[in-house]
């Protein structure tokens, strides 16, 4: 059965992992859009940089917190048709923000329809597709998906920028609306929802002996078991009695308020009021991109070799010490110092996340995709928060200054938390080869 999916020889694994990979390709385009669109939208239109701080943030809550919902939607009905459903839903948006007249339709088409697409294509779509079809390489699995809306970036923001400036922002919005519906055929074709489905198992998991062909436990739509609304609850509700699950929510929270929030949407504004070029300062952000592949792929090796809970306590200092340096770079040219700091900032732009995914994966065995659907929700609440308080400090102050100098105060205080992480092991079906770290699960040690 798997010929139909993979070549002989390869496992099918490998060939899912791939159309996953395009398809976060494919959804990144919006992520790279905002940073670029704001300058000529505030010029055309005469919106404050609140007023459309306002459509991001709107963009990032339901970002984050359509995450864990999207997890138990694709553990229901399955990953392919709800990554359909959503790569239609950031070109549906896409495309309407083209004809927005005021701003309350942009919070709409930017914010709500968008925002509900790209939070069900978020990293928890990486986390469910690499523990769905993978036992082994789920750290470097994790890694280059993960790196997949890295590329994304690379690949749009160049475009949508000079698209913006030679042809104005709504065809820049077209070009991110035909990127998502260009993988939805890819998907539709090849993406399964299990191992099962085509007769196979796990990447790196041997069949149980005279066991007859996989099938699966439930089918992609069946009405039986609690539904997606309940089991995100559940996982919720379970999670929140643990401090490891705080530990990683409240740092996820300021990793996104110093990434999404802040560089992602404010550092090509902040830039223009320097002086630099929109293209260049658009150059300058996918440049991020580009270390950004890098660094997540290697997090993600890494994941499978060292604690994960050091990972995170490197990458949230280094973020910190680059940021504290970033007023003092900003000018109307790139130079040696600029360069450094985006290559910095990129290597360890995304790469928290390999860790992070490993550790829900750790503490709470089954519910680890769910679980870490909720502390992405808090990745992407902490965006929101900083994305909308950057506009305000940027309309008070003229200037972003304070913003950069609080986001690296509070890298420091996320790698503090990140040292505290009690790491243990749930079960999941027997130990995961690559659980090599912690000490064996106990809820009477780590409940509240």
């Amino acid at each position: 059965m798997t010929s139909r999916l993979a070549p002989r020889g390869i496992h099918p694994a490998w060939i899912v992992g791939l159309v996953a990979l395009v398809a976060l390709i494919g959804a990144a385009g919006f992520r790279a859009a905002p940073g670029v669109l704001m300058v000529p939208i505030h010029e055309e239109l005469g919106w404050s940089t609140s007023e459309l701080s306002l459509a991001v943030t709107v963009n990032l809550f339901l970002f984050g917190l359509t995450a864990p919902f999207a997890a138990a939607l694709m553990q229901r009905f399955g990953i392919r048709r709800v990554t359909t459903v959503a790569l239609v839903l950031i070109a549906t948006g896409s495309l309407l923000s083209t004809l927005v007249r005021d701003p309350f339709q942009l919070v709409l088409t930017w914010g709500v329809l968008v925002g509900l697409g790209t939070g069900s294509m978020a990293l928890v779509f990486a986390a469910t597709v690499t523990d769905t079809w993978f036992v082994r390489r789920r750290g470097l699995v994790s890694g280059v998906l993960t790196a997949g809306s890295a590329t994304g970036q690379l690949i749009f923001l160049p475009v949508i920028a000079v698209a913006a400036e030679a042809h104005g922002w709504r065809a820049a919005s077209i070009i991110v609306a035909a990127g998502a519906l260009a993988v939805v055929p890819l998907v539709v074709r090849f993406l399964r929802d299990s191992p099962a489905e085509i007769g196979a198992t796990r990447y790196g998991e041997a069949p149980a002996p005279d066991a007859p062909d996989p099938t699966p436990d439930v089918q992609p739509g069946a009405s039986t078991g609690p539904g997606p609304a309940r089991l995100a609850i559940d996982a919720l509700r379970d999670a929140a009695r643990t401090r490891t699950f705080w530990a990683l929510a409240a740092a996820f929270a300021i990793c996104g308020a110093s990434t999404n929030g802040l560089i992602g949407t404010h550092f090509v504004p902040s830039a223009h009021d320097h002086g630099m070029a929109q293209t260049t300062a658009a150059g300058l952000l996918a440049l991020i991109g580009v270390f950004d592949i890098v660094g997540t792929v290697f997090s993600g090796w890494l994941t499978d070799r060292m604690d994960p809970r050091i990972q995170l306590v490197i990458y949230y200092a280094l973020r910190g010490v680059s940021l504290l340096f970033l007023p003092g770079l900003l000018s109307a040219t790139a130079d040696l110092g600029l360069i450094a700091f985006i290559v910095i900032y990129g290597l360890d732009w995304v790469a928290t996340v390999p860790p992070t995914i490993a550790l829900c994966r750790r503490s709470f065995g089954r519910q680890g995709a769910l679980v870490f659907g909720w502390v992405f929700a808090a990745h992407q609440v902490g965006a929101g928060i900083a994305s909308s308080a950057a506009g305000l400090v940027r309309d008070e102050t003229g200037q972003y200054t304070l913003a950069w100098l609080a986001a690296a105060g509070l890298c420091g205080v996320a790698a503090v938390l990140s040292g505290t992480i009690r790491q243990q092991r749930a079960s999941e079906a027997g130990p995961s080869p690559d659980a090599a770290y912690g000490t064996p699960y106990s809820r009477a040690e780590e409940v509240m």
